[in-house]
């Protein structure tokens, strides 16, 4: 059985909007605190570790233009890895190793975790990730903060219908003050 696992770069007012895209009022703003070699490590390990990625198709586009063009064994690792794109609009993945997932949601995962032995990586993809919370479909999250407050932009968590519990598993602090935590559903 799969368990999805929600990775997360936030500031410290919990806006997680385009942490590396260019298309906001603080571009690339996650770029701007040094994460360390530790904090660079748990990201490759992160990478080496997952099973799949599923993506919302903003963060899937992103990505799909960004990764094909980089070279090394975690660029091979993302580039051969399964990825799940969950759209009711596109059509025609063209990057590797890409499966579209249309219609209902929570049918589409639920399938998808029976279906992949490991950890299923959920990188950026706010929608998405709103979306996974909402139906309880999340196992874990892990949230890197960072010691900024940027004060405009979309946050990672809405309104939801129902509160849930969550386990603490665990806090490390990498580079200049980037503060992973991590969390398991409690069920």
């Amino acid at each position: 059985m799969g368990r999805v696992v929600v990775t997360e770069f936030v500031s410290l007012d919990g806006v997680a909007e385009a942490p590396g895209g260019e298309d906001f009022r603080y571009p690339n703003w996650s770029f701007e605190v040094e994460r360390g070699p530790e904090g660079e490590k748990f990201k490759e390990d992160e990478a080496f570790g997952a099973e799949a990625l599923l993506l919302g198709r903003r963060t899937y586009e992103g990505f799909a233009a960004a990764w094909p063009k980089y070279e090394g064994a975690l660029a091979d690792k993302y580039n051969g890895m399964p990825k799940y794109v969950v759209s009711n609009t596109l059509t025609g993945p063209e990057w590797n190793n890409t499966t579209v997932l249309s219609g209902d949601l929570v049918e589409a995962v639920t399938r998808l975790k029976a279906e992949v032995e490991g950890e299923i990586s959920v990188p950026g993809s706010l929608g998405l990730v709103r979306s996974l919370i909402e139906h309880d479909l999340v196992d874990g999250i892990r949230l890197m903060t960072f010691p900024v407050l940027l004060g405009h932009g979309r946050r990672l968590f809405g309104e939801t219908t129902d509160k849930s519990s969550w386990r603490f598993a665990g806090a490390t602090a990498y580079g200049d003050g980037v503060l992973l935590t991590e969390f398991h559903r409690a069920r």
